[in-house]
C-alpha cells in the first residue's frame, strides 16, 4: 500500500513538473511575443490590414530671371485597383473589360493586375480629365482613383535642354529638373485605409491622409527673351545649312550667370519618349571639339600676360612654318607677309600663333590652360557635364604644342570656351558659370539666393583690356567682319576646325564652324559663343556660318537690355528706314574706300590726290540716309612707310589699338594719354609731317 502511494505521489509531481514547465514555455513565448517582437509583429498587423495609396508632391515651378514660368506641375487623376475587392465582387472579367476599352489597354493585362494577388496595383498613370469622370461616374468596385501632379513645360521645346525632363513618378530625369531634384521635388504623401482580413473597406476604420510637401520653386538664370532669340537663331542655321549639331550660349561675363543656352536638333519635354534619345544630349556642356582658330585667344592671352608678345611685334608669314619634321600652313596656303601681332590675330595667322606658342613653352602653356579651365569641369550647374581632352602634359611634344597654340590637338566644351572668353571680357576674372538664381518658398520668399563666384584672376585687368582691343580688330578688319554690329563694339574670333574622323586623322569635308565673342567691346554686357557641327554646303567657315548667328543673336539682346548704342547717334523719331551708317575708311586705298562707300548706297566726293584717305565727312557710324555724299580726303604727297613725309590721318573716335594701327601702317608713333576713345590730338588732321615723327593722342571715355 505504502509502494502504492509512492508511486502516485511520483506521478503527480511528474505531472505538475511538466504543468509546470508548460506554463514557464507559455509564459516564455507570451513575452517573447508581446514584449520582444511586439512592436514588429503590431507594425506588421497593422501593414496587413492597411492599404497606402500614394500621393505625389507637386514640383516647384521653374521661372526664368523676371517670373515668367517654364516649367509647372499640373493635376491628373490616376487609376488604380484593390485586387481584393475586385475578385470579392466576381466581377473580375467585367471590369477588365470595361477598363480596358475606356483606358485603351489590352484586356488581358487588365485583367492580371486586377486579380493579382496583392494589396495595391496601378492600372493607368495621369489620366485626361474626360477619363477621370467616366471612370468615377461608373464606380466600379476596387477601382479607385488619387490625384497626382505632372510636369508641364507650357513653352515646349523652349529651354528644353536646360530644363531637362522628369519621369511620370515626379522625379528629375535631365536638365534642373534632376541637378535641383531635392528642391524641386518635395516630400511625397499618402493615403491610409484599413481593410479586414479578406480586403474588404472596414467603415468607421483608420482612414488616414498624410499631405505631401510640394517642392520649393527656382528663379534659374535664363532670360526668355533672350532665350528665345537664340534658339530663333539656331532654327535659321538649322534650317538653311543642315548641320549635325548647332550650339548657342549667352553668359553675363561680370557675373557667370547664363541668359540663354540652346542646342539643335531639340524635342518636346511634355512628350520627350516620341523624340530620339540623342536630342536629348545638352550639347553645351556635354560636346567636345577641336575649336581651331577661337583657341587662338588662349594663346594670345599667354603671350600678352607673360610679355611674350606685344600689340606691336614684328612677325612674318612666308606662308608655312616647319616645326620638326612637320610643316604647318596658314589657311589655304596664304602668306601675309610682315605683319605686327594686332594683324596676325586680325588675320587668323597659324605661322603667327605657332611662333608664339614655341616661344612660351609647354610648361607656360599649360600653365594658362589650367588657368583658363580647360580639361575640368566649369562646375555649372546641370548633370552631364565633359572635362574636355587635353594631350597628356608627359607625353606632349613641341609638335603638339605648336598645333595647340592654333587650336587642334585639344578637344573643349563650348561652355568652357565661353568661360574662358568671359574671363578675357571681365578683366581676366573668371566667374563660375550657373543657372540657379533663386529659391522661392510656397509663399514666393526667397529663401536662397545664388551669389556670383569668382574663381581666379587669370590675367591681369591691363592684359584682359589690350586682348579685348586686339579682339574687337578681328571684327572691325579681320576674319570677323560678319560679327560687326552697327552701334556696338564687338570683340571674338572665328574659328573653323576640321572634325576628328572615330577612326583617327580627320574628315575630309567635314568642319566646326564657330564664333566666340563679347559685347560691348569696352564694357562687357554679354558674352556669346556660336558653335555649328559640320554645316552642309560652302563655304563651311566660321566666319561665315557662325558670325552671322553671333551677329543676330547679340544685336537683337544687346537692344532688348537696352544697352546704349556707341559711336553712332540714336535714330529720331520720323527717320525712315532708308537710313544707313557711314562706313569707316580712314588709311584705306580709295580704291577699297569707294567700294565700301558705295555699297552702303552712299555718294563719293573725293578731295586731293594720293594714295590713302587720311580724313572724311560726315564721320565714320553717322546716320545718313541713302545717297548723301561722303567727301573723302586723300593726301598730296606719298603716304607709305618709309617715305620722306606722310599726312596724319583723322583720329578721332577711334581705338587705342586702331590708332596704333593706324600710325604705325604710315610710319608714325603713337604717345597715348589717358584710356578710351581718341579725342584729340597733335599734330592736327592733315598736317604734313615727316615719317617717324611721333603724334599725341589723348583718350578718354566714349561719347
Amino acid at each position: 500500500m505504502q509502494t502504492t502511494n509512492l508511486a502516485i505521489r511520483k506521478r503527480i509531481v511528474t505531472l505538475f513538473l511538466f504543468f509546470i514547465l508548460g506554463f514557464l514555455g507559455l509564459m516564455g513565448r507570451m513575452f517573447w511575443v508581446q514584449i520582444v517582437r511586439g512592436a514588429e509583429l503590431s507594425e506588421k498587423a497593422l501593414e496587413n490590414r492597411m492599404r497606402d495609396v500614394p500621393v505625389k508632391a507637386k514640383r516647384g515651378v521653374v521661372y526664368d530671371r523676371n517670373g515668367r514660368e517654364l516649367a509647372i506641375s499640373v493635376s491628373a487623376d490616376s487609376v488604380y485597383a484593390n485586387p481584393a475587392e475586385v475578385r470579392k465582387s466576381g466581377r473580375a472579367e467585367e471590369i477588365a473589360h470595361t477598363l480596358a476599352q475606356i483606358l485603351g489597354l489590352e484586356e488581358e493585362n487588365v485583367y492580371q493586375r486586377i486579380t493579382k494577388v496583392s494589396g495595391f496595383e496601378w492600372i493607368k498613370r495621369q489620366v485626361d480629365f474626360k477619363t477621370s469622370a467616366q471612370l468615377k461616374k461608373l464606380d466600379l468596385p476596387g477601382i479607385g482613383l488619387v490625384e497626382e501632379s505632372r510636369r508641364f513645360y507650357p513653352k515646349k521645346s523652349l529651354a528644353c535642354h536646360v530644363l531637362g525632363i522628369s519621369s511620370i513618378d515626379n522625379i528629375g530625369l535631365e536638365g534642373v529638373d534632376r541637378q535641383y531634384n531635392d528642391i524641386i521635388g518635395g516630400i511625397p504623401g499618402r493615403i491610409v485605409i484599413e481593410h479586414d482580413a479578406v480586403g474588404r473597406e472596414i467603415p468607421e476604420a483608420t482612414h488616414r491622409y498624410i499631405p505631401p510637401t510640394d517642392g520649393a520653386s527656382v528663379v534659374l538664370t535664363i532670360d526668355e527673351t533672350i532665350q528665345y532669340i537664340v534658339e530663333r537663331e539656331l532654327d535659321r542655321v538649322w534650317e538653311a545649312r543642315k548641320p549635325k549639331g548647332a550650339i548657342a550660349v549667352v553668359m553675363d561675363p561680370r557675373t557667370g550667370e547664363v541668359l540663354a543656352m540652346a542646342n539643335r536638333p531639340c524635342f518636346d519635354p511634355n512628350d520627350y519618349k516620341q523624340y530620339p534619345e540623342v536630342n536629348r544630349r545638352n550639347l553645351a556642356i556635354w560636346y567636345a571639339y577641336e575649336p581651331g582658330s577661337t583657341m587662338k585667344i588662349v594663346t594670345a592671352a599667354a603671350g600678352l600676360e607673360e610679355g611674350v608678345v606685344r600689340p606691336n611685334s614684328r612677325f612674318f608669314c612666308p606662308g608655312s612654318i616647319k616645326v620638326g619634321k612637320e610643316t604647318i600652313s596658314c589657311s589655304q596656303g596664304r602668306a601675309h607677309g610682315a605683319q605686327t601681332f594686332v594683324e596676325v590675330v586680325e588675320h587668323s595667322c597659324n605661322v603667327g600663333f605657332v611662333s608664339l606658342g614655341l616661344e612660351l613653352g609647354l610648361d607656360k602653356y599649360y600653365q594658362y590652360l589650367n588657368a583658363f579651365g580647360f580639361g575640368q569641369k566649369t562646375g555649372i550647374d546641370l548633370p552631364g557635364e565633359a572635362k574636355g581632352i587635353l594631350v597628356p602634359r608627359t607625353r606632349a611634344k613641341q609638335i603638339d604644342l605648336a598645333t595647340m597654340a592654333m587650336g587642334q590637338a585639344n578637344a573643349v566644351t563650348p561652355i568652357q570656351l565661353l568661360t574662358a572668353v568671359s574671363t578675357v571680357a571681365n578683366d581676366g576674372v573668371m566667374m563660375k558659370p550657373h543657372l540657379l538664381k533663386e529659391v522661392l518658398d510656397a509663399d514666393g520668399k526667397v529663401v536662397k539666393r545664388v551669389e556670383p563666384e569668382p574663381v581666379r584672376q587669370v590675367i591681369s585687368k591691363a592684359t584682359a583690356r589690350e586682348l579685348a582691343l586686339i579682339l574687337e580688330g578681328v571684327v572691325q578688319n579681320g576674319t570677323g567682319q560678319n560679327a560687326y554690329i552697327e552701334g556696338y563694339r564687338v570683340a571674338g574670333k572665328t574659328g573653323t576646325a576640321q572634325k576628328i574622323s572615330p577612326s583617327g586623322g580627320y574628315l575630309p569635308n567635314e568642319y566646326v564652324a564657330s564664333f566666340v565673342g563679347f559685347a560691348p567691346a569696352n564694357n562687357p554686357r554679354l558674352a556669346c559663343i556660336v558653335v555649328i557641327d559640320a554645316p552642309q554646303g560652302y563655304p563651311y567657315y566660321g566666319g561665315t556660318v557662325a558670325a552671322p548667328v553671333f551677329r543676330e543673336i547679340m544685336r537683337d539682346s544687346l537692344r532688348y537690355l537696352e544697352v546704349p548704342l556707341q559711336g553712332v547717334p540714336k535714330v529720331e523719331k520720323g527717320e525712315t528706314k532708308e537710313t544707313v551708317s557711314v562706313p569707316d575708311v580712314v588709311n584705306l586705298t580709295l580704291d577699297d574706300a569707294l567700294t565700301i562707300i558705295k555699297r552702303q548706297g552712299l555718294e563719293v566726293q573725293v578731295e586731293g590726290s594720293g594714295d590713302l584717305i587720311w580724313s572724311q565727312a560726315p564721320r565714320a557710324y553717322s546716320k545718313v540716309k541713302k545717297g548723301t555724299k561722303v567727301i573723302v580726303y586723300l593726301s598730296e604727297v606719298n603716304q607709305q612707310a618709309g617715305e620722306e613725309e606722310v599726312t596724319v590721318p583723322d583720329l578721332q573716335g577711334k581705338s587705342m589699338r586702331e590708332v596704333a594701327r593706324i600710325l604705325a601702317k604710315i610710319g608714325l608713333h603713337m604717345e597715348p594719354q589717358g584710356y578710351g576713345l581718341a579725342a584729340k590730338q597733335n599734330p592736327a588732321p592733315g598736317a604734313v609731317v615727316k615719317s617717324g615723327s611721333v603724334v599725341v593722342v589723348e583718350f578718354g571715355p566714349a561719347p
